[in-house]
């Protein structure tokens, strides 16, 4: 609707008594967005108990809060500005804020971290900005604040905006901008501070109005998991919720883990009133595809130009519930969209303990509240994206037992997973790189190999029997010498795998799993 602003998520983050809270309501009282009734009153309270009014406290609508000092849960407050809504999200600077940045903040698009100029950037500083790497926020302003305690100093401002960076990029953080304020006295919130004319930059509301929003679910890559298979008459209609993208009939589409080419026949309708030739992100959909492929819930729909990641080893970073420690090689059941799947982890590479905020490297196990980077391995092959590409596919939920025990985001898939395709007959497997396509580059004289997307294939599969630098008969065997195993492929289509010397010779040609050219003329070869 043409009417609809744009809202951008953004989370504030920082040290405790760096001004976080200070910055968040001058913010608010800057723009209009608290009614002046409700200011008058923090302001009253403030008199009656003898303190100064201070913008924190249009934040902290507790009387706990108050006593305590500190913002003590995640708080979500709206602000606008001519460009668009906001939704800000405060971060609590103690131990409850790492559950409460993969919980509540996990979704936010853009962050605020905010450094005291007088105290410099302290441990917790650093911590943030690690956990703003963690999630996959790349998109962040660096705030100084309380630039009145140093006299507004540029060169201390420069000084600190040398070591974030240094540190922040070795975590693969870049801000896109770094903006001195006095939130206290309002320098550089709406307007250009006169005590900072060395700054050349916009104050923090217009700088806040440059963030770039992402794209929305209809413009991501296709992303349709399948919730179930109905069989109606004659026809056999898949039915799920698209979660990204968009598709109409006709499209190519790609059915995953195991990678099956389709094409969408129909998308169905029960009344006339509902026919559509085009579904998008957020519609529950039926639809039925021109292959009989055998289909189940958990696998995953996409476009053939646009795939997920596909694989069964990622790395991960995890929020632990359960009331068991998570340790290494223990059987959990995790849950991806309508995937499920036994997993176990491999590796806990990291934990960031929530009430000390302590990092330690390669630890035995992760104990309730805490953060850990983990290397996940998956009973069998699911389809996912990075957190940051598609947070739908990019998050899961870890359950122990009949219990929910963690959730994460996926940070990176581990490259060491599958190398070859599968040609998959039951238990049998067997591996091939037939289909890797080979160049020779005259700026280095030498071959170069570029491999395609890893893929499985199971019996009925069509394989992809021609490219641009390879073509194979229709009708070929291809053969693993060293397992001493062979797939018969007719029409293009696996028909099957078995052990070498239960194949009877049938004068077919012959390739080995490199796709070299076997010369064989009798049952003794």
């Amino acid at each position: 609707m043409e009417n609809e602003r744009e809202i951008l998520k953004i989370v504030v983050v920082g040290h405790v008594d760096h001004g976080k809270s200070t910055v968040i309501g001058r913010l608010l009282y800057d723009t209009k967005s608290i009614p002046q009734g409700a200011i008058d009153r923090v302001k009253r309270i403030s008199k009656e108990k003898g303190k100064p009014f201070e913008y924190a406290y249009l934040l902290d609508a507790f009387e706990e809060e108050q006593k305590q000092g500190i913002t003590i849960d995640t708080t979500q407050l709206q602000f606008k500005t001519e460009k668009r809504d906001y939704i800000i999200i405060d971060a609590p600077g103690h131990k409850e804020f790492l559950k409460n940045m993969i919980s509540g903040a996990a979704n936010a698009e853009a962050a605020l971290l905010i450094i005291d100029a007088n105290e410099g950037i302290q441990e917790q500083s650093k911590r943030h900005g690690y956990i703003l790497s963690l999630l996959g926020i790349q998109k962040v302003y660096v705030i100084v604040n309380k630039m009145d305690l140093i006299g507004y100093s540029e060169q201390k401002f420069k000084q600190i905006k040398g070591e974030m960076d240094e540190f922040l990029n070795s975590l693969g953080v870049y801000p896109l901008k770094y903006i001195p304020i006095s939130a206290f006295y309002g320098e550089n919130m709406t307007a250009p501070s006169h005590k900072m004319k060395w700054y050349e930059g916009e104050p923090i509301i217009e700088a806040m109005d440059s963030f770039e929003k992402d794209k929305g679910l209809e413009d991501k890559p296709l992303r349709f998991p399948i919730q179930d298979v109905y069989k109606f008459d004659s026809r056999r209609i898949i039915v799920g919720r698209i979660e990204s993208g968009q598709i109409k009939a006709g499209d190519k589409i790609l059915i995953g883990p195991d990678n099956k080419v389709t094409c969408i026949k129909t998308i169905e309708h029960w009344q006339e009133k509902d026919k559509t030739e085009t579904a998008a992100a957020g519609m529950s959909v039926g639809i039925t595809v021109e292959d009989e492929f055998f289909n189940k819930r958990g696998e995953l729909i996409s476009h053939e130009t646009h795939p997920p990641k596909t694989g069964n080893t990622f790395k991960a970073n995890l929020f632990w519930l359960g009331k068991t420690n998570l340790t290494k090689g223990t059987k959990y059941k995790m849950k991806l969209v309508t995937q499920e799947v036994e997993c176990q982890i491999e590796k806990i590479n990291k934990v960031t303990e929530a009430a000390t905020l302590e990092t330690i490297e390669n630890a035995l196990a992760v104990k309730m509240n805490d953060v850990a980077e983990v290397t996940i391995r998956t009973k069998e092959n699911i389809c996912f994206d990075e957190f940051k590409e598609n947070h739908i596919l990019g998050r899961f939920v870890m359950v122990d037992g009949y219990d929910v025990a963690g959730g994460g985001i996926i940070s990176s898939a581990e490259v060491q997973n599958q190398f070859a395709d599968l040609l998959i007959d039951g238990e049998l497997e067997m591996e091939f790189q037939c289909f890797d396509e080979f160049y020779f580059s005259l700026s280095e004289n030498a071959f170069k190999k570029v491999k395609g997307n890893v893929r499985s294939y199971h019996i009925g599969d069509k394989l992809r029997m021609k490219g641009e630098t390879y073509s194979y008969p229709k009708d070929v065997c291809i053969v693993d010498l060293d397992k001493r195993m062979i797939a018969e492929i007719k029409e293009e289509s696996l028909m099957k795998v078995m052990p070498l010397e239960q194949y009877p010779y049938k004068s077919s040609r012959m390739i080995d799993n490199r796709g070299l050219g076997i010369k064989v003329s009798s049952q003794e070869e």
